[in-house]
């Protein structure tokens, strides 16, 4: 019996039949030597998902705004999705052991794994999705065939299957399983990554890897008569761009910057901050934190504000090992100290990179976003007067599920072209 046929009959054996209620998808074809290993197969359809409360708010938005801090110091355009990136690493941390996964759960917002299991399944499952206001989330595992260095645990397989809705894929990891990751990647997206790995090195084992897409109308879109032309006071110098005007009800003061919040249609916000005149976008980066970002949010207070928001798209890339290590997150990284023993028989795995891409379009209707992230494993309240907001320089924006106001998408706007 081959590797594959071995693999699928485990799984078989150990995966309980019923459906997974989610907001996920499914892949597309694959090349004939990628194998579907859940094929048949159903997620248990009673794993125990907890309503997140306290813990889990203070937690996710305490990674956020440390993994934005850590991702936003090349002096760019930087976006980020925290949602997509926490996904990826709590279905690796599945396979973590020791102290490898005492860090990345301190990392991860300080919950213990089969804590957070639970919490984003149930965050996952309930967010808001609507004609209007829609978010879709796709999760898979990717394995090298090759026995010799990696027998996985249908433990791992069976976890992120029942919490996550993860696809499993056996696959030669040669240039078609490239092909088939990327297109994976690009239909999860529905289009917006157009691919997440640039090479599969010969070192790497596994794949775990997360796909999301946001799109949402504004709950009033801008008319014509609300654009006019406008400049940005850019990074790079003053930039012509197209200003959407509008009036909005809620106004954010934090101390350091002021802000709006911009509904859109159903369950979701736009949250924007420009820090105050004397106070440069890295000083107000740094200077934030998740409690001060939700509190802020939650106590925005209700009157008039007039705004302007520049249209604006933007793509964004980058290998997050250095941030998520400066976050405390090192074992891992780490061939000598990284204890993946939860994942395979063989502990000689560690994470090699952990790649990410957004891409992001704000214009007078409303918003598309995606986001991707693949973790490579190696082997080896009243305001009484008028207020004004102009996004005429950099600032940062946010979307936020209005429940909870955590960040789905994080980011800030150094240039508008």
């Amino acid at each position: 019996m081959n590797f594959n046929q071995s693999f699928k009959r485990i799984i078989c054996a150990v995966l309980a039949s019923g459906m997974l209620m989610s907001v996920c998808a499914c892949g597309g074809s694959m090349s004939k030597s990628t194998v579907d290993l859940m094929d048949g197969i159903r997620a248990d359809s009673k794993k125990s998902a907890v309503s997140p409360g306290s813990e889990f708010i203070g937690g996710y938005a305490d990674f956020a705004i440390d993994l934005f801090r850590q991702s936003a110091g090349d002096g760019k355009n930087t976006t980020i999705s925290p949602l997509s990136v926490m996904l990826a690493l709590a279905m690796t941390a599945n396979g973590a052991e020791g102290e490898t996964l005492a860090q990345m759960e301190k990392t991860l917002g300080g919950m213990d794994i089969d804590s957070l299991n639970k919490y984003l399944s149930y965050y996952v499952e309930n967010l808001p999705s609507s004609q209007k206001s829609k978010i879709t989330l796709a999760n898979s595992v990717w394995l090298r065939n090759d026995e010799n260095r990696l027998n996985v645990k249908d433990k791992f397989l069976k976890t992120n299957a029942n919490y996550y809705n993860a696809d499993a894929y056996s696959a030669p990891f040669d240039s078609g399983t490239l092909k088939d990751i990327n297109n994976w990647v690009s239909k999860n997206t529905d289009g917006r990554i157009k691919e997440i790995l640039d090479k599969i090195p010969a070192d790497a084992v596994m794949y775990i890897i997360n796909a999301l897409t946001f799109d949402a109308e504004w709950l009033k879109p801008y008319t014509k008569d609300d654009v006019s032309n406008g400049e940005f006071n850019g990074a790079d110098g003053k930039q012509k761009v197209e200003m959407m005007h509008s009036s909005e009800s809620s106004y954010i003061d934090d101390g350091k910057a002021t802000g709006f919040i911009k509904p859109y249609a159903d369950g979701y916000s736009f949250v924007a901050m420009l820090p105050n005149e004397g106070v440069s976008i890295e000083e107000y980066i740094a200077s934030m934190n998740g409690e001060k970002f939700v509190e802020s949010v939650k106590n925005a207070e209700y009157g008039t504000v007039f705004t302007a928001l520049p249209k604006f798209t933007t793509e964004y890339s980058a290998e997050l090992s250095s941030a998520l290590k400066a976050m405390g997150m090192t074992n891992a990284f780490d061939y000598e100290n990284a204890d993946f023993s939860g994942i395979g028989d063989k502990n000689y795995l560690f994470i090699g990179r952990v790649l990410h891409k957004t891409y992001i379009s704000v214009n007078e209707r409303g918003t598309k976003a995606g986001a991707a992230t693949a973790v490579e494993v190696d082997y080896g309240a009243g305001l009484t007067e008028t207020k004004y907001v102009t996004l005429d320089r950099p600032f940062v924006y946010a979307i936020i599920d209005d429940e909870t106001s955590l960040p789905v998408f994080i980011g800030r706007v150094m240039n508008v072209k």
